[in-house]
């Protein structure tokens, strides 16, 4: 599986609690727990070993029990840190509160009221008030509850849908699978019948929702959302490099397809580009921490900027400098 920060982040803040339950867990047991393989939750502990309280001396830090590892038990220690009150800056509080109320937006009734109650307890504290303000376009509330009781219910149900692509109403029938949001907008994943295949449904589109007696199939997981708006650009291309440890720092700083780790400490990280020009000053501040680009016309521009920079820098060291 490949490594990404918007996977493993997720995960290792699940995994922590989960071993302070479980002392001397079983390697293979967690791992398929947490659907990963061996080699990647051991990949995961080790990014573990370096986390812990500010300061950054050993006894701050969580402490991994590297014999045990070896075989195949996890043992976790040092990480009591984390069932204490947590403390939030102001940034935090803010943050936290943003995304409160854009999950108030798109949630069903009953999720509703249990979020707007965190929400309200956190804005008196910080007072917020009226300073934060979302808007997310999900559609109406009633809809939202239908789509949550047949996704508990396991039902399909037959969608009044105002699609854009044909402006015609329509009526599919589709087993509800997830309800997301994501740039301002929420959405249904389901698997429609007609098309025998997944789509998703903006819910502000979505005008009716009728539960079916019919009990929704299993299709496997739900396909894995875009992560950015790159994903929507027909002109991205798809480049991958192969990074030294110097220029690992990238993967956190810029949306990733995916980010393995190869077995001499190489990143081998897949991005999409659609600037051409931004990504040749990429290349220009990673320098020799690039090992390799594919595909390598991806890189042409990059190393033509850099001879004529060099060519420059020659060129004016050649130069006779005037005398005084």
């Amino acid at each position: 599986m490949g490594m990404t920060s918007g996977s493993q982040v997720p995960r290792l803040l699940a995994l922590v609690p989960y071993l302070q339950q479980h002392p001397d867990a079983d390697l293979r047991e967690t791992a398929a727990r947490f659907g990963v393989t061996e080699r990647q939750l051991v990949a995961d502990l080790k990014v573990l070993w370096f986390c812990g309280l500010p300061g950054g001396m050993p006894g701050d830090l969580i402490e991994v029990d590297m014999d045990a590892l070896d075989q195949g038990r996890i043992r976790l220690t040092n990480a009591e840190f984390l069932d204490r009150p947590l403390r939030l800056s102001v940034e935090e509080a803010m943050t936290l509160i943003v995304a409160l109320r854009a999950l108030e937006e798109a949630s069903d009734p009953g999720q509703a009221e249990a979020v707007r109650s965190a929400r309200a307890k956190l804005e008196g504290v910080f007072g917020a008030g009226d300073r934060v303000d979302v808007r997310v376009a999900a559609g109406e509330s009633d809809v939202r509850a239908e789509l949550a009781r047949a996704i508990a219910d396991g039902r399909a149900v037959r969608l009044g849908y105002h699609g854009a692509s044909r402006g015609m109403a329509t009526r599919p029938v589709v087993d509800p699978a997830r309800v997301s949001t994501r740039d301002g907008y929420g959405y249904l994943s389901a698997w429609a019948h007609e098309r025998e295949a997944w789509r998703t449904y903006r819910l502000d589109r979505i005008v009716a929702v009728e539960v079916l007696d019919e009990p929704a199939v299993d299709h496997g997981p739900v396909p894995a959302e875009a992560s950015g708006w790159l994903d929507e650009r027909p002109d991205a291309a798809q480049v991958t490099l192969e990074l030294a440890p110097a220029g690992h720092w990238i993967v956190e700083y810029h949306p990733m397809v995916s980010v393995e780790r190869l077995d001499d400490d190489v990143l081998r990280a897949t991005l999409l580009v659609a600037d051409p020009a931004w990504f040749r000053r990429l290349l220009l501040r990673l320098g020799p921490a690039v090992r390799s680009v594919e595909p390598p016309e991806a890189a042409a521009s990059a190393v033509a900027a850099a001879r004529e920079a060099l060519e420059s820098g020659d060129a004016a060291a050649s130069r006779p400098r005037p005398r005084d």
